[in-house]
């Protein structure tokens, strides 16, 4: 065999490896569409706090309900796209669904973010509002790190950004929306956009 058959079969082996240990199958056009969400929904939660006669949140508020109902919509939509088109590209490349790596990559993924939105949830009962923006970046930025080990692992990167993006809110806490804005709208469309020319047009 000539040392191009042995560089072809190498590269071969490390593919095949490459996808036993990775879940590669991540939508880029998922990420685009989750920060659209975003940004509808934080334009929307916008308006409403602007047009509030008191121009601030109460939590047990009519308008804190529907921000906070917003905020589940936009989580549920993205979730769900995901999902939906997650699973279609992982059909039409003949790849499992669900499976060992499908289950580390989410245990992995929920731990810090499940933390993280009891821990949010805890504050926010204690009517801490001020840092809830730059926790959620956080939290979501530290599990996108720690899932990036079993999927692409670009997405480590958008991690690293949610989490600088969620340390700067933190310290400029009357821009927490902005930040969030940023983080989950806009590092989202960018992200998705990479990926999906990086990726999903192969």
């Amino acid at each position: 065999m000539s040392s191009e058959d042995y560089l072809k079969d190498i590269s071969e082996i490390k593919n095949l490896m490459n996808k036993s240990s990775r879940f590669i199958s991540l939508s880029g056009l998922s990420g685009i569409l989750a920060g659209i969400y975003a940004l509808i929904g934080a334009t929307y939660a916008y308006w409403l706090v602007n047009n509030n006669s008191n121009g601030y949140l109460m939590l047990d508020g009519k308008i804190f309900l529907i921000v906070i109902f917003d905020l589940l919509l936009v989580g549920f939509l993205s979730i769900t796209t995901a999902i939906f088109l997650t699973t279609r590209k992982a059909k039409k490349n003949g790849e499992k669904i669900w499976d060992a790596t499908t289950r580390r990559l989410l245990l992995n993924f929920l731990i810090p973010l499940v933390s993280g939105a009891i821990y949010i949830i805890i504050i926010l009962g204690h009517q801490k509002y001020g840092q809830t923006g730059a926790l959620m970046l956080l939290f979501y930025g530290l599990a996108l790190i720690n899932a990036s080990k079993y999927t692409v692992g670009d997405i480590k990167y958008l991690g690293y950004t949610e989490v600088v993006l969620g340390l700067i809110a933190a310290m400029l806490p009357g821009y927490g929306f902005w930040f969030w804005v940023i983080g989950f709208g806009v590092m989202h469309i960018v992200y998705g956009t990479v990926m999906y020319f990086k990726h999903d047009r192969k």
